[in-house]
């Protein structure tokens, strides 16, 4: 092997331990220890404490909470302590987890890495800036390395700066240059030294380089140009260069490790028991009869568990049936909007886009073509200008003396009464035909594309399409009206907003991707192809899109195009729809703190530019229930579960269930993972208050000037209060209602899943209705232990070391 070949190699080993980050405008929730996923989770914690010093466990104070709310199971605690060797009362193991965590470990950065990372952090936000900077950094466009080279030289932070004039002209000529004196073997561990020094940018860079996008063609940064750079910059400033120069040790206490995992299991146990046996009595209970009367209408929402709270609101305002399915609604596509500079992959991060979709005018509607542009201009150039005076107050004083104590009064509105102001937007909004009017999605395949990815759809490729999302959730008959509802947030002064939309759509709004779908479906040639897959739809089945704003609770529908036959149902079902919107305002309004009108709170705070909590998006996610609806619509989730809709006896392969445990299920352990780690250690995985963020580039934020980026969620995403956590941190629990059977055949086929369930990174139970709705919780290595038997958390615990392993 090449000396080259070894450096890359060692550079990939190196990068597997970084978990990939997001630019902040498509934040997308990622598994921070995805890299680690081979590993056991209590090893893997371990190994991430070591390399990024971050703790991956709740502490003692927060196991003491659930302990004392009762949320976790005591007599099964107690047996799985014992089974551990520890005989003490958990009060007591509470107590000594508490002074483990008082151990004080050395501190391991030096003054010289601390300055390493000040100037590296500099050149970086410089260079990765997306639009934010003024004045963007020169030479980006030769790439990071020969920008660095050629600026840093002026830089008078950076010790005898001048030698980076002469550095290689290729960075691998530079690292080989740094590691001249260390034995190929221990390359992996130095570059892995040097990653883990900034995880927040190197997560940036991974993802850059893994993804690609426009922004990395034009301005092409490597993790070997990174490394190059830092490690010039460690020899300059003579920092520690590997891990043996740097001071510390591991001062983790005896005990300090299984104890945690063990609490945690337990804790995780309690709640999945609970669910589980709602499950099971819901199971023994579904009917094997006929389908019944053809419900008025038919609402698929995304499997988020926001979603959960409104589908019950919707099913009880009428003879309403709804479904959950990944929000992306199946179509991976690159889309762009009408009014938007770039295409956005709006598709889970663990798939490709296939089809690059864009907005057409739709026909016959010219004239509003410019009313919309017109009025969309004249209210973006009022947001434009008061983002501008939010972020620079010596901007603010000088433009508002100059146009008047009017347009002062104007930003006191938006401060001092934001319900006001959006009432206002929202007249604004109302003279500006919808988007979903003028515009509409081009789904049909165009053969003279200048795209990379081939524009809109084939016919095959939409048959395709639409018979996956149907026959994933079981569908047999269908309604009148058919709603595809994806979903988005509304916020205002939010760069977190991304978090807040769809995450199966990489933290995009939804509705486009339903109005696809919608319109698939539609198509008179996909309808007869479906029917010779034996999916019979209607003449009289219309599907139209809407979206769910999360914040507000409203659901607005696509319906220019519905069919004057159709008009009295429409009009049912959005009355239908403001009822359910007010019940689920209010349902939500005691956990935001709402006083008074629970509907009035929601507006105010997607207005509120100062409001750091406009709602709690996916903060308390514990469960995933892959079902049929029957199985929960009669219960009360407290929006804690996500909700796949799935009907075994339509799935004689197992296709649509090994599609859903190896997508929407890993998708929902990479959210539930970010939640986790986000709250356990968010010094280290999250991103502290939003109070005092700093954006940087619209890439991600700091806390003050500098420093590495912080991707994680903000305090304000799990916190009720500074002492209150509102996130519940518990690994996700999937329940399948399947035989047990078939479940198993799917997991022997991807053992990259089985490898998570083994490794404990999430926890699988099955309902079985073909042995009398009995529950197996899954153990390791493809078995199972019946729920029946299972009179403790004990067999969950698999991998759990005891104190002697220590």
């Amino acid at each position: 092997m090449s000396t080259d070949d070894a450096i890359h190699e060692s550079i990939e080993t190196a990068a597997q331990t970084v978990g990939s980050r997001w630019p902040l405008h498509s934040f997308v929730t990622a598994n921070p220890l995805s890299g680690f996923e081979d590993q056991p989770f209590h090893e893997a914690v371990a190994a991430a404490a070591d390399t990024l010093g971050s703790d991956g466990y709740p502490d003692a104070d927060v196991f003491r909470r659930a302990w004392e709310d009762g949320r976790i199971d005591p007599d099964a605690l107690r047996t799985t302590l014992r089974e551990h060797g520890y005989e003490s009362e958990p009060e007591a193991t509470l107590d000594r987890m508490a002074n483990a965590e008082e151990v004080v470990t050395a501190e391991t950065a030096t003054t010289a890495s601390e300055r390493v990372d000040a100037v590296l952090t500099k050149w970086l936000s410089a260079f990765l800036d997306q639009g934010q900077a003024k004045w963007p950094m020169p030479e980006r466009e030769d790439g990071f390395y020969d920008a660095f080279r050629a600026v840093a030289r002026h830089d008078g932070e950076i010790p005898d700066a001048e030698a980076i004039a002469e550095l290689p002209d290729c960075p691998l000529d530079a690292i080989r240059e740094q590691l001249v004196n260390d034995p190929v073997g221990e390359w992996p561990d130095i570059f892995e030294f040097h990653l883990a020094a900034l995880p927040g940018w190197t997560g940036l860079l991974k993802q850059r380089a893994d993804e690609g996008d426009a922004w990395q063609s034009a301005y092409p940064i490597t993790m070997a140009g990174y490394l190059a750079v830092r490690l010039t910059l460690v020899d300059l400033f003579d920092a520690p260069r590997t891990p043996a120069e740097a001071d510390g040790d591991d001062a983790t206490a005896d005990g300090a490790v299984p104890l945690p995992e063990i609490w945690l299991t337990a804790w995780e146990a309690t709640y999945r028991s609970g669910l589980v046996a709602e499950l099971t009595d819901a199971s023994e209970s579904i009917a094997e009869t006929d389908e019944g009367d053809r419900p008025d209408a038919q609402l698929v929402f995304c499997i988020d568990t926001r979603s959960e709270i409104i589908r019950r609101h919707v099913e009880a305002a009428g003879d309403y049936e709804t479904h959950g399915y990944a929000g992306f609604f199946g179509v991976p596509m690159r889309y762009e909007g009408h009014d938007s500079e770039v295409a956005v992959d709006a598709c889970p991060p663990i798939l490709d886009p296939q089809h690059r979709i864009a907005d057409r005018p739709t026909d016959g509607e010219a004239s509003r073509h410019a009313e919309h542009d017109r009025w969309t201009a004249t209210r973006e150039a009022a947001e434009s200008v008061i983002g501008r005076l939010r972020s620079n107050a010596a901007t603010a004083f000088s433009y508002v003396e100059t146009t008047g104590a009017g347009y002062g009064a104007a930003l006191a509105a938006r401060t001092l009464v934001p319900g006001r102001v959006h009432d206002l937007l929202d007249a604004v909004d109302d003279r500006t035909p919808d988007d979903h009017a003028v515009w509409e999605p081009a789904v049909d395949h165009d053969p003279d594309h200048a795209h990379e990815l081939p524009a809109g759809l084939t016919i095959e490729e939409k048959v395709e399409y639409a018979a996956t999302a149907f026959e994933l959730m079981g569908w047999e008959q269908f309604a009148r009206l058919v709603v595809f509802t994806g979903h988005a947030s509304q916020t205002a002064n939010n760069p977190f907003d991304a978090s807040l939309d769809c995450g199966a759509c990489a933290g995009n709004p939804g509705g486009p991707s339903a109005r696809v779908l919608a319109a698939l479906c539609n198509d008179e040639a996909v309808r007869e192809r479906l029917r010779d897959r034996g999916i019979d739809v209607p003449e009289d089945t219309y599907f139209l899109a809407g979206e769910h704003n999360t914040t507000t609770d409203e659901i607005e529908l696509y319906a220019d195009a519905v069919p004057e036959t159709h008009a009295d149902d429409l009009d049912a079902l959005r009355g239908d729809l403001e009822t359910a919107r007010a019940g689920a305002a209010a349902e939500r309004a005691d956990d935001m703190g709402a006083d008074g009108d629970a509907g009035r709170d929601t507006h105010r705070r997607a207005a509120d530019w100062a409001e750091t909590r406009p709602e709690w998006g996916l903060a308390g996610n514990a469960g995933f229930v892959v079902g049929p609806r029957e199985l929960t619509d009669g219960l009360d989730l407290d929006a804690r579960a996500f909700l796949h809709s799935y009907d075994w006896t339509t799935d004689d392969e197992g296709d649509a269930l090994e599609a859903i445990l190896t997508g929407p299920m890993v998708v929902t352990q990479w959210i539930n993972a970010q939640y986790y780690f986000s709250t356990v250690d968010n010094a280290v995985f999250g991103s502290g208050s939003k109070v005092t963020h700093n954006p940087v580039g619209n890439v991600g934020v700091y806390q003050g000037n500098g420093g590495d980026l912080l991707t994680g969620l903000p305090l304000q995403s799990l916190m009720a209060a500074d002492d209150e956590p509102y996130h519940q941190p518990l690994r996700l629990s999937t329940v399948v209602h399947a035989p047990v059977e078939r479940v198993t055949d799917v997991l022997a086929d991807n053992p990259e899943v089985a490898e998570l369930l083994d490794n404990d990174w999430l926890h699988l139970t099955v309902v079985d209705p073909e042995q009398e709705h009995c529950a197996f919780h899954y153990a390791e290595d493809l078995e199972w232990t019946p729920i029946s038997e299972e009179t403790t958390p004990a067999q969950a615990t698999a991998g759990t070391p005891s104190p002697a392993d220590d």
